[in-house]
């Protein structure tokens, strides 16, 4: 399921063409995606103008002009691509993801300039919804969502209240988007690779050292990984349809039987399951 960056990437990359964008033109070529579309999904945005784009954890936002939000989930498999006469494809790309398959084109957006915007989906994991902005921090999506990992809020000192008393492993607990937003396996186990901190250590033993650690190899990963523009393992694409490359930077997602990376460090590279996700570290470098 993409993460934090891969989100943020995508959001990045429409946000030229959506925002303050009028939408002359939406199609909805299923009536349900993970869920149900909404009732009047097309009739309440044909017309409407995107004010912004924004993101929340692994959601992305668009305030409409009409006092309502359209959310965005990509679920596993969902991929937007962006359709633009006007605009070369980003250059620089390292390399294009997979073409998507023209079937799993679920939902069309036309903006008054002409660009478009399709929603491909294999699985149809993702979803779309259409709420009132006002009070869309109370929705139940985001009313118990924890902050984000690169705004000031999260910190070593919140950490330590979310931590307290608690047995389970640093790892588990960062994975709870209760805790903190848009976390997901593939960076915690690089982040506590980078702080030295085992995904086993019961998260409330971890003193003040080991939690500022945290947070700054938390954020460095999030930050290393959107400048690479995510991680493709399998669907992911940003919305100029070119694959991540952050997967190339692993140091420990992925690699069980390899050497570990850190140098001089000897060690393998060991996998075990928690919470009935893999993790992936260093028996060595991380205490």
């Amino acid at each position: 399921m993409p993460e934090l960056p891969e989100v943020e990437t995508v959001r990045r990359g429409l946000e030229p063409v959506l925002t303050g964008a009028r939408l002359r033109r939406v199609e909805a070529r299923r009536p349900d995606l993970r869920f149900p579309l909404p009732d009047g999904f097309v009739q309440r945005l044909t017309g409407a103008r995107i004010e912004t784009l924004r993101r929340r954890g692994k959601y992305i936002l668009a305030p409409l002009h009409s006092g309502e939000t359209l959310i965005i989930h990509l679920g596993m498999t969902g991929r937007l691509e962006i359709e633009d006469s006007r605009r070369a494809r980003t250059a620089g790309v390292l390399a294009r993801a997979s073409a998507p398959n023209p079937k799993h084109a679920h939902v069309l957006f036309e903006t008054e300039t002409g660009v478009q915007v399709t929603y491909f989906d294999a699985r149809r994991f993702g979803f779309m919804d259409l709420v009132r902005s006002e009070g869309l921090a109370e929705h139940p999506r985001f009313a118990s969502m924890g902050p984000e990992p690169l705004e000031a809020e999260f910190s070593a000192a919140y950490l330590a209240r979310a931590f307290k008393s608690r047995g389970q492993g640093a790892k588990t607990l960062l994975l709870d988007q209760t805790i903190v937003a848009g976390l997901g396996n593939i960076y915690v186990s690089e982040a506590l690779h980078r702080a030295g901190v085992s995904p086993l250590r019961a998260a409330g033993t971890l003193a003040k050292p080991r939690l500022v650690a945290i947070v700054a190899a938390v954020r460095a990963v999030l930050r290393d990984a959107i400048a690479a523009g995510g991680s493709t393992l399998r669907d992911y694409a940003n919305a100029q349809g070119a694959a991540g490359y952050f997967q190339h930077a692993f140091q420990v997602y992925g690699r069980e039987g390899q050497p570990c990376l850190a140098n001089p460090c000897t060690a393998v590279i060991r996998r075990v399951v928690q919470a009935g996700r893999s993790t992936f570290y260093c028996p060595r470098c991380q205490k």
